[in-house]
This record gives C-alpha cells, sequence and structure tokens, in this order.
C-alpha cells in the first residue's frame, strides 16, 4: 500500500506543476522566433538547420524530392489518393562528360513558399546556390554564393542559409519583404557572416610579425636535436667498448686456462721430454756436410730423340 500511494503521488506531481504554470500573453509585437515558439519566452528558435531531401505540400497535391542519381529536383504531382501523374525534373547541375567532381552542383535540400519551390545545391568546393521555381520547372530566381551550404529556414521575414566547411562556417540572412520570388544580394537586403579559421602561418605571422621568435625557437629545437644525438651516439660507442672488453676477458681467461696445465698432471717425463726437444734442436741446426766434390762423365747412346737431324726444316735439307 504504501509504494502504490508514492507512485499515485510522484505521478500526480506533473500535473500540479502544469496547473500551476500559466501561458504566456503572445504580444502583437513579437519578433517571428516568440511566434514560432510562444512558450520559450525569451525570442529563441529551437529549430535544426538541417538538411530536408523531400517535403510534401498538401493544398497543392505536390511532392518535393531530391533525385541524387540524376542530380535534380522532382516535382511530383498527386491529382488523387492513388495517383502520381505528372512529374517535372529541374537539374542542379550538369554532371554527364565532367570529370571536376569537386565543382558539381549537387541539390542538398528542397522547401516551399509562396507557390514556389526552393531549393539549395552546393558543391564539395566553396560554391553554392540557392534557387526558386515555379510549378513548371522554371527557375525565377538563383543566387549564387561563394561558400558551401547545406540547409536552409524560410521565415515569415526572413530567409536564412547555414552553410559549413572544415575550416569555419556561413550564416546568411536574406531579407522577404518583397517576396520569396524578388529576394536579392543586394548589401540592404544581405547579411553574411563567416567564420574561417586562420591557418597556423598566418596565426604565427600575426603573433611574430618581424620573425624572432621563430628563429630562435628554430635554432633551439635544432641545436638540441644534435646535441640529443652526440650524448646518444658517445653513450652507446662507450657500452660497445665495455660489452666487447667484457667478452674478450671471458675468452682469454678461459684460454689461459685451458692451456696451462695443472701441477697434478705436470710430472717428470714432460720436463725430460722437453729437454730432450731442446736438446736435438740445437744439434740439428747445422748439418756435417762433405766437402768432396765428385765430378762423373756418363756416356749416353745415340738415339733419334736427341738428333739434331730430324729438329731441322727439310726445306733447308733438300737447298
Amino acid at each position: 500500500m504504501t509504494t502504490g500511494f508514492f507512485a499515485l503521488l510522484l505521478a500526480s506531481t506533473p500535473l500540479w506543476a502544469q496547473a500551476d504554470v500559466e501561458p504566456l500573453p503572445l504580444d502583437e509585437d513579437n519578433t517571428h522566433f516568440e511566434f514560432n515558439n510562444p512558450q520559450s519566452g525569451i525570442g529563441v528558435d529551437v529549430n535544426d538547420f538541417v538538411s530536408v531531401p523531400a517535403c510534401y505540400v498538401g493544398n497543392q497535391n505536390l511532392f518535393v524530392v531530391i533525385d541524387s542519381i540524376d542530380n535534380a529536383v522532382d516535382l511530383i504531382f498527386r491529382p488523387d489518393m492513388m495517383t502520381f501523374d505528372t512529374t517535372i525534373r529541374i537539374k542542379a547541375d550538369e554532371y554527364q562528360g565532367r570529370h571536376d567532381l569537386a565543382n558539381i552542383m549537387r541539390p542538398k535540400s528542397v522547401g516551399f513558399c509562396d507557390g514556389y519551390v526552393v531549393f539549395l545545391a552546393s558543391a564539395k568546393k566553396d560554391s553554392s546556390y540557392l534557387a526558386v521555381a515555379d510549378l513548371d520547372g522554371n527557375i525565377v530566381k538563383r543566387l549564387d554564393f561563394g561558400c558551401c551550404t547545406y540547409a536552409f529556414k524560410i521565415f515569415p521575414d526572413e530567409l536564412i542559409v547555414m552553410g559549413r566547411n572544415p575550416l569555419g562556417y556561413d550564416i546568411i540572412a536574406i531579407d522577404m519583404a518583397d517576396g520569396i520570388e524578388n529576394i536579392s544580394l543586394d548589401p540592404e537586403c544581405y547579411a553574411n557572416n563567416h567564420y574561417h579559421v586562420a591557418k597556423q602561418a598566418d596565426r604565427i605571422k600575426q603573433a611574430d610579425p618581424v620573425g624572432i621568435g621563430l628563429t630562435c625557437v628554430a635554432v633551439s629545437v635544432v641545436f638540441l636535436a644534435l646535441l640529443s644525438i652526440s650524448l646518444i651516439l658517445k653513450g652507446y660507442s662507450k657500452l660497445i667498448i665495455k660489452t666487447q672488453d667484457r667478452k674478450a676477458g671471458k675468452t682469454n681467461q678461459a684460454a689461459a686456462v685451458a692451456a696451462t696445465p695443472s701441477a697434478a698432471q705436470t710430472s717428470g717425463e714432460i720436463y725430460a721430454a722437453i729437454a730432450t726437444a731442446i736438446y736435438l734442436y740445437n744439434e740439428e741446426l747445422h748439418d756435417e756436410e762433405d766437402t768432396v766434390i765428385t765430378i762423373q762423365k756418363v756416356e749416353r747412346a745415340w738415339t733419334p730423340w736427341n738428333a739434331k737431324y730430324y729438329n731441322m726444316n727439310h726445306y733447308f735439307n733438300n737447298r
């Protein structure tokens, strides 16, 4: 029972809170922001700027749809409940046979105002336009912008276009006092807030026009880099020398231990063999030679092998 009572109390609390709040009176002098959002009371439009790929106009039985495949905006009429009769196509830009894909205008958002179709087309580079077309597909007004845009919103007294790029954004406000078909980029009827993040080089140039700070930083970085490299190489060389000396010491110690016989292995026979070898070496340094020279003449029988006759050319023998 206690749980049910608290649940009923929590459920009825929002009703009490709503009953205590009185609606704000509407002022005839309110701006369109307060008129569209009377409950806000602070004149802030809470609607988001989003791309609208399609919209439906009930009093015209008309669908306005973006065809991203053919790069166009289609006007689809619906004369009755079960029929889609006429389709009018408005090309946003020609794309066939073109290789500059970044410059092709592609439709981003559509809308409808005062019997005219409004659509926004933008390229990947800093270029876009807003077009106003009649129901026959004829463009009656076109405004070109030097920025990338993605969405627009129509208010009673102005049209706001939002732009966005990797380095900033754009807010474009166009006066609609003369109607949607008469909008223009005249300085008196047009306002643009362009924000673009400055490049790092421009920021450095602005902070250090002469370049003294940048020079000091560059020289310091190079000096510290060279000093670090020299210290690393010096430490590495010492480490290598110590490692090699350690390995050489271990090798020499092992060789000395292996070459030096122990006292237990040394005996008198070893000493006798060493002494005998030294004596024989000293005695055989100079051999005793006989000083008598014997010359013996050996006569050999004649053979054709050593006959000079066979070594001569027969041409000379015939002469």
